[in-house]
C-alpha cells in the first residue's frame, strides 16, 4: 500500500531535480544543467524518493507528472 508523502516538504532544489528526472535526464545531465556534482544529484534523488516513499526514478517521474510538478510538453 502506498504511503502518503512525509510531512517534510521537498526543497526547491529537490523539486528542480525531480522535474529533470521526470524529463528523463540522467544524473550527469541534471548535474550539468543545475551546475552541481553528480554525487549531489544522487543525494537529492535519494531524498526525493525517501520523502515521497517511492522506489524508483520511474515512480518519481510519474509522481511529478501526476502532481503537476513536471509536464510532458516542456
Amino acid at each position: 500500500k502506498a504511503q502518503p508523502p512525509t510531512e517534510e516538504p521537498l526543497t526547491e532544489r529537490e523539486v528542480d531535480v525531480l522535474r529533470l528526472v521526470a524529463r528523463g535526464q540522467s544524473n550527469r545531465e541534471i548535474a550539468a544543467e543545475l551546475v552541481i556534482s553528480e554525487a549531489t544529484v544522487r543525494t537529492h534523488v535519494s531524498n526525493v524518493l525517501a520523502k515521497l516513499h517511492l522506489a524508483s526514478r520511474t515512480q518519481a517521474a510519474l509522481y511529478a507528472l501526476r502532481e503537476g510538478i513536471a509536464r510532458l510538453d516542456e
